[in-house]
């Protein structure tokens, strides 16, 4: 399959590093132009340099905003007025007991995680379906199926995702416009390798048996036995914004290495 973005124009929420990261590239491979979004101007101009030496003939920029914020969402869209492909995956986690969990907690971390792709899909759709085509896709987590009990805030903002992933789906219906998600499982981006190295440094083994430990007792119904890597996931969310699924919409697509185990 042969897999052509050129002429579109990609925006990628938290795109600096890790799986935002593997998706901007798989965009920019695939010829669209790609607008990569950080909080950090050291992190976005880094982020943005490297891709460009990457793709010299793809136009990537960078948006210093920060989209857990109506401002920073405002800035975003008025820096980035139009896009054909919007992909949310900002997000973050911090595994804690529910009993420790704090209002703030639960509000900032549903401001981040949710109402981020609430606000950018808010102000992109209208205009994706006027012009007859677009994709939107939710970067979620398998977690949003199967709640982890250390992170309950976690998978309940990813299950948010579903939600409005699947009631967007239904409202574009018939415009050339798809909504769809992507349900990641433990993958090595930049917030899980952090976790596993700082593990790794604990127990004095390395980051790899980190991983794997991770996946025996954390996950042991993974069917790979492995952490996936950005890019395996990146390269769901390159085929979902393709002409090529224009027959997919409303769909949560998993990446969890079948860690979930559903036949459907």
């Amino acid at each position: 399959m042969n897999i052509s973005l050129a002429g579109r124009k990609a925006v990628v929420t938290g795109s600096t590093a890790g799986i935002g990261r593997a998706i901007v590239e798989g965009l920019a491979r695939a010829g669209a132009s790609v607008v990569i979004n950080g909080r950090s101007e050291s992190r976005v101009t880094t982020a943005v340099a490297e891709v460009q030496a990457l793709f010299p003939n793809v136009e990537i920029n960078g948006i210093v905003a920060d989209v857990a914020t109506k401002e920073g969402s405002a800035v975003l869209a008025s820096r980035a007025p139009r896009a054909d492909i919007l992909v949310n995956n900002a997000g973050t986690a911090n595994p804690k007991p529910f009993y420790d969990l704090a209002d703030e907690d639960w509000l900032n971390l549903f401001q981040l995680n949710v109402m981020s792709g609430v606000r950018s899909a808010r102000y992109y759709l209208p205009e994706m379906t006027e012009r007859g085509w677009g994709r939107v896709v939710f970067i979620s987590s398998e977690p949003a199926l199967a709640i982890p009990k250390d992170m309950i805030d976690y998978g309940m903002t990813k299950t948010a995702q579903l939600a409005i992933s699947r009631g967007l789906a239904e409202t574009v219906a018939g415009t050339g416009v798809t909504v769809n998600s992507v349900l990641p499982g433990p993958t090595s981006s930049e917030i899980m390798s952090t976790w596993m190295k700082a593990t790794a440094a604990a127990e004095g083994i390395t980051q790899e048996q980190a991983e794997l430990n991770f996946v025996k007792t954390m996950r042991p119904t993974s069917l790979l036995q492995r952490f996936t890597t950005p890019e395996e996931v990146a390269n769901m969310v390159i085929y979902l914004c393709s002409q090529q699924a224009s027959g997919t919409t409303g769909a949560a697509m998993r990446v969890d290495g079948g860690v979930l185990r559903q036949i459907a």
